[in-house]
């Protein structure tokens, strides 16, 4: 399949959303889709207010248009609110195609903190841009429910992986270079420091050991020089990242507005347990053990993230290791590609300005312009919307004309794909509800529309033995 995927967030990016599409986009070219990404690096952009390291995409419009209409995509996902996304939203209400959308990030939350919006307004805003979205996915059951109690529609699951190649086991705390003199326990934080990851939390919590913090933000060079017993590390490679999950003893995840918490997945799947709130997020990644015990596996939550921290010291890390092994990657595309909604090929009609009046006209004396005018404009545009025969032919092109050189008009379908390429006549006797069906393989006279349908979905349908 053709897939159209427009975002806001992506390389040169660092966050859980890039981490996601990224990786996402890895696993759909495995499984034989071709991916668009429609990205701001493709567009002049200026720099996010408030998010230093975003640049956003200034009026993108008509180069996003530009782009879709020569990819021709089978499916569109709209993965982020921001320029582009809106972009995209107008693209394909104008064109009036399906589209899915995903709620990565829980903007009201963070529009509050950083500039006092009511979340009423937030919300509000954000419903409107998924309104219009034939799918809205979502990575936590938690999620699901606060949409849903917001007025959002048309709500779908779709979780996330990790890659646990990258983000290697290591059975017990290994050494590190930026971290060696550390006193230990070494309890680590990995996010932007930002508004709305509440990472003062983290920072204020009584520790005997140390803090280290992995990432940057609009909150970096203040919190620095308030908490200088703190070590900073900035942004690192992502192979340098995992070695420095595997080297902590625990990671502790602040955050009490995250939509899922991909880094938590991470420091898991190096084996390093986890300490959080029990609130959405964690309590997708650590839900309740179903064995007797009842007890959550890879790590702690509590509304004390103190003692939360100390207690998951004692969480064993194959434990920790085994929770993140199930998010994979592989399950988490499916899921994906299941809810995205495809694009029917549209047919294209040749207008002949020459012989079309005529061809009409004679139609109309007969009786049989009403059946051809929605054979033309709504049967078959529709038969190729239908999912089945979409599956079938995802790459079927057809475009249609008028034939009037016979003895009995006829709507000529010209049918391509990759593999071939065939014709389909349907012509009009003068007989009401009668209709001729000739193609490389047959020719029958059918009575009915409905008969007509099924045979011509057949048609359309067919592949070559």
């Amino acid at each position: 399949m053709r897939i159209a995927l427009i975002t806001d967030a992506w390389r040169p990016q660092i966050n859980g959303v890039v981490t996601t599409l990224v990786e996402l986009v890895e696993q759909l070219g495995e499984q034989g889709h071709t991916v668009e990404v429609i990205h701001p690096g493709m567009f002049n952009t200026r720099p996010c207010p408030g998010y230093e390291g975003i640049e956003l995409a200034i009026r993108p419009y008509a180069g996003l248009k530009q782009r879709l209409d020569q990819f021709a995509p089978q499916a569109i996902h709209v993965a982020t609110e921001g320029p582009l996304g809106w972009a995209a939203r107008r693209y394909c209400l104008q064109k009036k195609v399906p589209f899915s959308t995903a709620y990565h990030t829980r903007f009201p939350e963070i529009l509050k903190a950083a500039l006092r919006i009511p979340l009423w307004a937030g919300y509000a805003l954000f419903r409107h841009f998924h309104r219009a979205s034939h799918a809205v996915m979502v990575p936590t059951q938690g999620v699901l429910r606060l949409l849903d109690g917001k007025g959002f529609r048309k709500l779908r699951s779709w979780t996330h992986g990790v890659d646990t190649q990258l983000f290697a086991f290591s059975p017990q705390a290994r050494n590190h270079e930026f971290l060696s003199g550390l006193k230990r326990p070494i309890a680590l934080y990995v996010g932007r420091v930002s508004y709305e990851k509440n990472i003062d939390a983290f920072l204020d919590m009584p520790w005997q050991g140390s803090k280290v913090v992995c990432g940057v933000g609009p909150l970096e060079r203040q919190l620095k020089s308030r908490y200088d017993n703190v070590t900073w590390l900035g942004v690192l490679r992502r192979d340098v990242l995992a070695s420095v999950y595997a080297a902590a003893d625990v990671f502790t995840f602040p955050s009490r507005n995250e939509t899922f918490g991909l880094v938590m997945l991470e420091a898991m799947a190096c084996g390093t347990p986890v300490a959080a709130y029990p609130v959405d997020g964690p309590l997708e990644v650590l839900p309740v053990s179903l064995d007797p015990s009842g007890l959550r596996r890879g790590g702690v939550l509590s509304e004390d993230l103190a003692q939360a921290s100390l207690d998951a010291l004692n969480v064993p890390r194959i434990e920790a290791r085994l929770q993140a092994l199930d998010f994979s990657w592989q399950e988490a595309t499916r899921l994906f590609v299941e809810n995205l909604v495809p694009i029917a090929p549209q047919p294209v009609f040749l207008t002949n300005h020459l012989s079309d009046p005529a061809f009409e006209r004679f139609l109309s004396e007969t009786g049989r312009l009403g059946d051809y005018q929605k054979l033309k404009t709504q049967w078959i545009p529709n038969l190729l919307a239908e999912v089945e025969l979409f599956n079938a032919c995802d790459d079927l092109v057809v475009t249609m004309s008028n034939d009037f050189t016979q003895a009995v008009p006829r709507l000529r379908l010209s049918c391509r794909t990759k593999d071939r390429h065939w014709m389909i006549d349907i012509g009009f006797p003068s007989r009401a509800k009668q209709f001729l069906l000739m193609d490389e393989q047959q020719a029958v006279t059918l009575h009915g529309v409905d008969a007509l349908l099924e045979k011509l979905s057949d048609a359309l349908g067919r592949r070559p033995s």
